[in-house]
């Protein structure tokens, strides 16, 4: 089994309703709730790593080259990545060629987990067990499905990933 790392760059899956503006936005103390998934879920080895938290429609290339340094950094050779779902498909494809021997999955939610009936802990662990898995190279996992990055997209009309 490969150790997992969780590098938390923000997305739907960390939000939060915002009494103030009655729309979704991360929480006032910058935390994430990717510790508290794990931890409903008994999943108690990957080290999760705060990077940003960034609506992923606002990712430019400087993020993009951030998150690229962090898999870099990484000391395990399974990383997954949470992240918006409007833009990861276009994160996998610009990290394709920068991950090396390393297995990234990209996963995220359509619903925050704050709020119920949310998809981010189902994806969550299904990244999990795929960044263990899989072989070197950069993926997603959402809704079910594993996807290679080449054919990660997001179906806005269907409200999910399809192949």
């Amino acid at each position: 089994m490969k150790d997992v790392r969780i590098i938390v760059t923000g997305g739907t899956i960390d939000k939060v309703h915002d009494t103030r503006t009655e729309g979704l936005a991360f929480s006032p103390d910058g935390a994430t709730h990717i510790p508290k998934m794990l931890q409903i879920g008994r999943c108690h080895f990957p080290v999760v790593q705060l990077l940003m938290l960034k609506d992923s429609l606002y990712f430019d290339d400087a993020d993009r080259d951030a998150i690229a340094a962090a898999v870099t950094a990484a000391p395990e050779q399974g990383i997954i990545i949470t992240l918006g779902t409007g833009t990861m498909g276009q994160t996998a494809r610009f990290l394709s060629d920068q991950v090396g021997d390393k297995t990234v999955v990209l996963t995220g939610a359509m619903r925050p987990f704050s709020l119920s009936s949310s998809d981010g802990d189902f994806n969550l662990g299904g990244a999990v067990v795929a960044a263990q898995l899989l072989e070197a190279g950069v993926w997603g996992v959402m809704n079910g499905r594993t996807f290679s990055a080449s054919m990660l997209n997001k179906n806005v009309e269907q409200g999910r990933f399809d192949a």
